[in-house]
């Protein structure tokens, strides 16, 4: 084993600066990525249509797809999650050779899992598009616009994989230059492959996701070539690429239970989003925009759960857990602040920020359908944060189990249920009669999903102050 974990400046800087140092450029990749996303939803607010009224079906297509695009995204857990655990263990505790050999290990398995995940996604759309209750062209349009994006997924999980390495070792500065280039070149991709250039008329709304998946293409070839060079001391090597099973096995011992919990938390995603579907086109798409705009504070927790994770994962492989707990408690009260200020410009400028996707007369519905919502998920700020960040840091440190009891408890114990129970206008209880509901519409779904975040932050907070996590051997 290597002797260096670092300069000695690594360990004695302030806590609150190696959490920005690792957070900061990873809130600037999450907030590039986000740009994609809103780029997406103007143009498809803004695409010329001979029907006018499709609009809504258009925008509604686009929040399902992006509700499974978060599918995609819980996915790639399978491989990004133990990554980070391990490189960061094998960081701190100053084994270069074995961090090496892990990212070689956690880029075979993600070209196993996106090849496995694009089957599954091409045979699969139009059953599972189905059961969300999405029908007609709405459905057509999702599943156009999720093909292109399930047949380069493989690229995508690569992607994911060598930037969790790289944030593993302590770099999250590389993951924002290729990831920004990615979203930078995205933009222009989307625009000409939906709209044209010059005498081609483009693809039309297939257009934009085709951009999407080629511009992540850009970035895993960039990633890997950049990994074979040594960057961040990660130098990737043919022999890196052989299966060794041992540790694909440790790999797999963190990442498939945080996988089991980020699936199973999209599976009831998209559970919750067939009770908005239902409340018709209005709501569905008012529920995608507000969720665009709350992204804003969802990935700053992210990008601050980044920091958590790697900082506790090679705190404890340097033998220092009384430190990796201050540094997550300081991602904590960092990243809680950021989201809270988030949460204050929703409820000053949610109207704007909604007639920004919404321009058009015949969207208005949709603007006073949304603002309310956006305004209240700001009472949510402080339990988010703790929710996201704890969770990334109790898996940097190898506990990945518990939370996923915890996650199916905020769910099916809290949110599905208060949902069902705010959004519609009876329940039908058979020879019992039938149970009064409160018709409160989309309105409802958010008062229910506010309160499984309060139920599930306070468990993660209490789960990470136990400090069971600190014995956890990855």
């Amino acid at each position: 084993m290597n002797v260096a974990t670092g300069p000695p400046e690594r360990w004695t800087r302030p806590l609150w600066r190696q959490v920005l140092a690792l957070a900061l450029p990873a809130l600037a990749q999450q907030y590039l990525h986000l740009i994609v996303q809103l780029s997406d939803q103007f143009l498809a607010g803004r695409f010329p249509l001979p029907d006018p009224s499709a609009r809504e079906r258009y925008l509604s297509a686009l929040n399902t797809a992006g509700y499974l695009y978060w599918f995609v995204s819980s996915y790639t857990v399978l491989v990004s999650v133990g990554s980070t655990a391990l490189v960061a263990r094998f960081i701190g505790a100053g084994d270069r050779t074995m961090a090496q050999h892990a990212t070689g290990q956690s880029v075979l398995l993600a070209v196993v899992f996106g090849a496995v995940g694009t089957l599954a996604a091409l045979l699969g759309l139009p059953t599972l598009l189905a059961a969300l209750q999405l029908t007609g062209d709405a459905a057509d349009y999702c599943q156009s616009f999720l093909t292109p994006l399930a047949a380069l997924l493989v690229f995508q999980m690569t992607e994911s994989a060598c930037v969790a390495c790289l944030a593993g070792a302590g770099d999250t500065r590389t993951g924002l230059k290729v990831l920004g280039f990615v979203a930078v070149v995205n933009i222009p991709l989307a625009w000409s492959l939906c709209f044209g250039v010059g005498p081609w008329p483009g693809l039309g709304f297939v257009g934009i996701s085709w951009g999407t998946g080629l511009s992540h293409v850009i970035g895993c070839v960039w990633l890997v070539r950049l990994l074979a060079r040594g960057q961040s001391g990660l130098q990737l090597q043919w022999r890196h690429f052989w299966p060794d099973r041992p540790l694909l096995r440790r790999l797999l011992w963190v990442s498939v239970p945080a996988a089991v919990d980020s699936l199973s938390v999209a599976f009831f995603q998209l559970w919750f989003l067939s009770l908005v579907n239902r409340l018709g086109d209005t709501a569905a798409s008012a529920h995608g925009i507000a969720l665009r705009w709350e992204a804003l504070a969802y990935l700053a927790g992210g990008a601050f759960g980044t920091a958590a994770m790697t900082l506790v994962g090679q705190n404890l492989g340097a033998q220092m857990p009384a430190r990796a707990a201050r540094c997550a408690w300081t991602a904590y009260a960092l990243g809680g602040g950021v989201m809270c200020v988030m949460g204050l410009l929703f409820v000053l400028f949610a109207q704007p920020m909604f007639r920004l996707f919404c321009p058009e007369p015949e969207l208005q519905p949709v603007v006073a359908a949304g603002v309310p919502v956006l305004r209240l998920i700001a009472v949510a700020m402080p339990a988010l944060a703790a929710q996201i960040i704890f969770t990334a840091a109790l898996r940097g440190a190898g506990d990945a189990r518990l939370p996923v009891l915890i996650s199916w408890l905020g769910f099916l114990g809290v949110r599905i249920p208060l949902a069902y129970w705010l959004t519609g206008t009876s329940i039908v209880l058979g020879a019992l009669g039938e149970l009064p509901q409160v018709d409160l519409g989309l309105l409802g779904a958010w008062i229910a999903m506010c309160a499984d975040i309060w139920i599930r932050g306070l468990f993660f907070t209490l789960r990470f102050a136990g400090g069971r996590w600190k014995m956890i051997q990855v």
